[in-house]
């Protein structure tokens, strides 16, 4: 392998009906801080529906915007999206590849690491660049209790970062860059057909202001609709720990954890939540955290806002009619 010929970071640009995830943004924003470091452009690609607006990446930093267009990418099938970006990289010859640790990229990422032989760190916390030019990716490992400083020796180096560690690039609308279209990959997939998607009701709970969330002491369906009510009362979303949602009382998508989603609302209320490393992973950058636990030495009350030591069946209900009052009285 000739390591000299790679040169340039690419930004993976995720998109759903023709708009573009903010974790896109922010891997805008990191590339921005390495290419200094590096000397080298940054390029984003993004597969996309027909006539969809791109200008926004290059306003957020991108200098090219390599632009796959076609409305079999309204569906977000894996296999179609990894043989045309791994085409496009071949030729490319980038030497970072950044993608979104979203669930469709924690998905294609390791396809595309595959296909180029590469290799892949997953769910990074940060980037650097070493003395020798290298990428370090940083991610936790043990649950948290150390980073790993990992480093590749195959090219491209690739890692996934999760959403919300970094800020979004700041929007530019003067900055010059250029959009190239380029062909489509001829590829036919016949093992995956999507035959209907069924939107949820539920608001994204990483992009939730309020988020009530319950552990190991709300162990039962009854808590669960506590929750829910005190959720609706404050314009919020329900999460939860990765006990209860082993347990089957929540859906997957809305655990809060390292291996779940990492949210950082602006109130974020924990009920019969311990704290085990691996939650506080996904929430301790909430701009307001409120413990609720009947044991006083808990973890989470180490980084509560607000500390209530005590049973949630006792003081959820009285949380609730209070609420429910001010709203009637509005």
């Amino acid at each position: 392998m000739n390591i000299s010929e790679y040169k340039g970071i690419l930004v993976f640009a995720e998109q759903k009906d023709g708009i573009i995830h903010k974790v896109s943004y922010e891997l805008l924003n990191k590339a921005s801080q390495l290419s200094k470091e590096l000397k080298a452009p940054i390029y984003s690609i993004v597969l996309g529906p027909n006539n969809m607006k791109v200008d926004e990446l290059i306003y957020r930093g991108a200098q090219e915007v390599f632009y796959v267009e076609g409305d079999e990418f309204n569906e977000p099938q894996e296999l179609l999206y990894k043989e045309n970006i791994v085409a496009f990289i071949k030729k490319l010859k980038p030497e970072i590849c950044l993608f979104g640790a979203t669930s469709f990229g924690r998905s294609l990422a390791p396809r595309i690491a595959s296909g180029l032989g590469t290799g892949l760190t997953a769910d990074c916390t940060d980037l650097i660049i070493d003395s020798d030019r290298k990428l370090v990716q940083i991610r936790p490992a043990f649950s948290d209790n150390i980073l790993a400083h990992i480093k590749t020796k195959t090219y491209p180096q690739m890692a996934t970062i999760r959403y919300k560690e970094f800020e979004e690039a700041e929007r530019n609308i003067g900055a010059i860059g250029k959009v190239t279209k380029i062909e489509s990959v001829d590829y036919k997939n016949n093992l995956i057909k999507v035959i209907k998607e069924i939107k949820s009701d539920t608001t994204d709970i990483t992009e939730a202001e309020v988020v009530v969330a319950g552990g190991r002491g709300v162990n039962t369906t009854e808590g669960f609709n506590m929750l829910e009510e005190l959720a609706r009362l404050l314009g919020g979303v329900v999460g939860a720990s990765r006990t209860v949602v082993e347990e089957g009382y929540i859906s997957s998508s809305q655990q809060v954890g390292y291996s779940g989603n990492r949210v950082k609302p602006k109130l974020y209320i924990a009920c019969g939540i311990s704290g085990a490393p691996q939650h506080i992973a996904g929430m301790k950058e909430s701009l307001n955290i409120v413990a609720i636990n009947t044991d006083p030495s808990a973890p989470i009350f180490n980084i509560a806002n607000v500390g209530i030591v005590g049973d949630i069946y006792e003081i959820l209900p009285k949380l609730i009619k209070k609420l429910s009052s001010r709203v009637c009285e509005a």
